[in-house]
């Protein structure tokens, strides 16, 4: 095998395998930050902030029961990776107007952790 080919099959080795492992048990300790406000599980609730179950994939400012803000109301975006992720790190920058009260979580590894351990519940809050 030539260098060359080593090290291209390196390389794909190395963009094939994601940089921030997920660990959902560190994630479930990262709620904790979350939970005072949200609730997830089947018998979930709003409460200061609206119930997190199936957050993935919802548009902004659309659980049934929570009086949202006008600006997440018309935020209109919807959650996936990258935008809770921004959003996690400073609500109030990525959605002036929040009445989110959250000075934010700025370590990538945390995020990915907390994201995989939110994915778990589908919008009926049972895990998937």
């Amino acid at each position: 095998m030539t260098r060359l080919t080593s090290a291209a099959l390196l390389l794909g080795a190395l963009t094939a395998t994601p940089s921030l492992a997920q660990d959902i048990a560190a994630g479930e300790r990262s709620w904790n930050k979350c939970r005072a406000c949200h609730q997830l599980g089947e018998t979930a609730k709003n409460g200061v902030g609206p119930q997190l179950n199936g957050l993935f994939g919802r548009t902004s400012g659309t659980v049934e029961g929570y009086s949202y803000s006008p600006a997440n109301k018309n935020a209109a975006i919807t959650w996936d990776e990258p935008v809770f992720a921004e959003y996690i790190k400073d609500p109030r920058a990525k959605i002036p107007g929040t009445k989110m009260v959250f000075a934010g979580i700025r370590n990538e590894k945390e995020i990915a952790d907390l994201t995989a351990f939110l994915k778990q519940f589908g919008k009926d809050g049972k895990k998937l």
